[in-house]
């Protein structure tokens, strides 16, 4: 059997430079469907996030043009009422055990660069993943997680010199919050020494699998990620 552990961002708010609160939280694709495809898989998956709090999900990752249809709006609203009672109650991120676990996926959505950015409990999580071989996946602004990863030894980044993507800031401008923001995901992975690829066009699929590393570019990517995370351990 194996075990999943999605950690997901418990941010409902995400500080922008000039100290204002942009709603935000985990974008609902992003969570639902690799959740599905590993379910589907036979997988055993367990939610965590900081203090076990419930995951907030993006309204505009729920509305008709974040999700891309109406239709998939109005399943991806139903999939995760179906969902209330695995959501409501996450595992506490700092009584979490990696070893427990065969796969680590974060789903992105701009929470985790408000809260996961700067959780050591995650940090240190990624680094235990990272030491032990075990298989990261990391999708969107999710990288945002992988910043506090450092070697509590030496102060080293644990991803240092490995390839990845994330969100980039062409797409972050096109959403129009790249001038709002204190960083931008791209910037900070390239500037902590990530060999940083993306896809030749804002918003299409782009994944980068590094070893166990296993990294997507945006909501686009999510499928794909999942896919193919599932054909590799199976």
């Amino acid at each position: 059997m194996t075990n999943v552990l999605m950690v997901l961002s418990a941010a409902s708010r995400w500080t922008l430079a000039d100290g204002t609160k942009h709603l935000t939280g985990v974008w609902a694709e992003e969570f639902l469907e690799p959740y599905r495809i590993f379910t589907e898989a036979g997988w055993t998956v367990d939610l965590a996030s900081p203090q076990g709090i419930a995951p907030t999900f993006d309204a505009v990752s729920l509305s008709d043009g974040g999700a891309g249809s109406a239709e998939r709006a109005a399943e991806f609203a139903a999939r995760i009422a179906d969902l209330q009672g695995v959501l409501e109650q996450p595992l506490r991120l700092d009584a979490v055990n990696a070893a427990g676990y065969d796969v680590i996926f974060y789903p992105g959505g701009h929470g985790p660069m408000e809260d996961l950015a700067v959780d050591d409990d995650s940090g240190q999580l990624i680094v235990a993943a990272v030491n032990s071989n075990t298989t990261l996946g990391v999708l969107c602004h999710a990288p945002a997680a992988l910043l506090p990863a450092t070697d509590p030894a030496t102060g080293e980044w644990v991803l240092k010199g490995r390839r990845m993507t994330g969100f980039a800031n062409s797409e972050e401008q096109i959403g129009g919050l790249a001038d709002k923001a204190s960083w931008l995901v791209e910037t900070r992975l390239v500037e902590l020494g990530a060999d940083y690829s993306k896809a030749a066009e804002p918003f299409a699929p782009y994944i980068v699998v590094d070893g166990e590393l296993y990294t997507g570019q945006n909501p686009a990517s999510s499928v794909a990620l999942a896919e193919r995370i599932v054909a590799d351990k199976s």
